[in-house]
């Protein structure tokens, strides 16, 4: 009840009205602090020369994302192209050999990058996950997997792991950490799937083909086994109708993607700010909640470009991979709250529905999220800021079910029958909105700092209350239902396409 409905039109202008004017009004606030802040002596490790022509300096404290576009960019475009222009040689002459093709090229990327050693490394954990794959027990499959993910996420075995890469360079953390926990995780899915499907004989070489598809092998995204081995044992595969023009479209927005966010750097230093605890104190608290808000934006476009240039070489191979993340502005609740598609759908699958069944039941719910948010620290690496995000999360995961299940509560419901569907949607925004800042300040957790988010907290909850806190709430609750009103628009226009097909 409620997002059904539609609002009036000028009520719906009035919101896009507010909200553009304070997204501009906190911009303006972020662009004056980064503009004050360019030379102080804290910002001088992460803003450096960028766009001499116009004086302008560049945040670069997000060194990954500095190294894939500056160091890395051409090894990174040279693997690539190589599988494109590999995987359509193979489709061509030999489309039956396409698989073996891309775990031979995967394999020898890995190799090249990471060494000989660190490949029979990760051989061997999938070795042993096929073997106990063969018991056909899904406990001890599962039991395993993880036995091998903490295994590359606690010492001491990190560390003697770790020594099988060979060479040095500034990436090597990130490849290791992303190639080993990735290929438990793929050669966790092959087992259960050999399990749930007793009838189907996979092989080792198919498990191989999976986790070593160069694409998705470092950084993602999953794919279970079953939805690959389906896909990539096509024979001759054959694309859908427009199907080329959405794969341009999606490398097309990447690439503006990423430049967009490079200009975003020269005139916004949103990373660097939230380091300089002092200096992000005297902003102004327009600023300091737009600085809150664009630090999840920037986490969410760094995912979709990452996954939009993955995907946009997996669909040129004829596969359909998981979507890239939902933005950030659009999530008002937990349980969309995800920035990998792919590992969401893993742990749904593996752990999430297993335990939680139809995720109606308080009691079942609460052990389904403490089940898949404990798996989720140890893929994320056991620490305190890991363990507090944790414990938030399933705490709003829960915590929306509840709610849920008390507004379905005798006096509340027919309270809310008693209103109008108008007046229902406009009441739910309000907690929607509430909602919205919860995911803010539980992820801002882990992707900056406890001591910035505690900052954040005290400064829109506090000292703010109650003219700050009340406006960010109305400029968030306008946001909500904008985002209400386009998916109301989608559900229809999914609606009246079902209804155009033919029986």
């Amino acid at each position: 009840m409620g997002i059904k409905t539609a609002l009036p039109a000028a009520e719906l202008g009035l919101y896009s009205l507010v909200l553009s004017g304070a997204l501009a009004y906190a911009g303006r606030g972020l662009l004056e602090a980064s503009q004050g802040g360019a030379h102080r002596r804290a910002f001088r490790e992460s803003v450096r020369p960028g766009w001499e022509y116009i004086g302008r300096k560049m945040d670069v404290a997000d060194f990954e994302w500095v190294m894939w576009f500056t160091s890395f960019r051409n090894a990174i475009i040279f693997a690539l192209s190589g599988h494109v222009l590999f995987a359509k040689l193979c489709t061509m002459v030999a489309p039956q050999l396409r698989s073996w093709m891309y775990a031979a090229y995967g394999a020898l990327a890995v190799v090249g990058t990471m060494g000989p050693w660190y490949l029979l490394l990760l051989l061997g954990h999938c070795v042993g996950l096929y073997v106990v794959s063969l018991l056909r027990q899904p406990w001890l499959c599962l039991g395993l997997g993880l036995a091998s993910l903490a295994s590359f996420k606690l010492d001491p075995l990190i560390s003697w792991q770790s020594g099988f890469v060979t060479g040095t360079f500034d990436l090597q953390e990130v490849l290791f950490h992303g190639g080993s926990g990735f290929t438990v995780l793929r050669c966790t899915s092959f087992a259960l799937e050999s399990c749930a499907h007793p009838d189907r004989r996979y092989s080792l070489a198919d498990l191989l083909k999976y986790n070593f598809y160069l694409p998705f092998f470092f950084f993602g995204p999953i794919m279970t086994f079953d939805r690959f081995h389906a896909q990539v044992s096509q024979v001759e595969p054959a694309r859908r109708e427009g199907e080329l023009w959405r794969i341009r479209a999606q490398a097309g927005l990447s690439v503006v993607a990423i430049v967009a966010v490079d200009i975003f750097f020269h005139f916004f230093y949103i990373l660097t700010i939230p380091s300089d605890l002092k200096f992000a104190s005297r902003l102004p608290d327009s600023a300091l909640a737009g600085l809150a808000y664009s630090n999840l934006v920037y986490d969410w476009v760094k995912a979709a470009v990452l996954f939009g240039v993955v995907n946009t070489v997996a669909r040129l191979d004829h596969l359909d991979p998981p979507r890239p993340p939902k933005c950030i502005t659009a999530l008002y609740v937990f349980a969309e709250t995800h920035f990998d598609r792919g590992i969401n759908d893993w742990l749904c699958r593996y752990v999430y529905d297993h335990v939680g069944g139809e995720h109606s039941a308080v009691i079942p719910e609460l052990g389904a999220t403490v089940a898949t948010f404990a798996i989720t620290t140890l893929w994320l690496g056991p620490c305190d800021t890991v363990y507090l995000w944790s414990c938030l999360n399933c705490f709003g995961l829960n915590f929306e079910l509840w709610v849920q299940k008390l507004a379905e509560w005798g006096p509340l419901a027919r309270i809310e029958a008693s209103l109008s569907e108008q007046m229902s949607r406009r009441v739910r925004a309000i907690f929607g909105a509430m909602n919205f800042w919860a995911i803010i300040m539980y992820n801002l957790v882990s992707l900056n700092s406890f001591e910035f988010t505690e900052l954040v907290a005290q400064r829109l909850l506090l000292s703010g209350f109650p003219q700050t806190t009340l406006a960010v709430l109305f400029v968030t609750y306008c946001g909500v239902q904008l985002v209400k009103e386009r998916e109301r628009t989608l559900t229809l226009e999914e609606q009246k396409q079902d209804k155009e097909k033919p029986e």
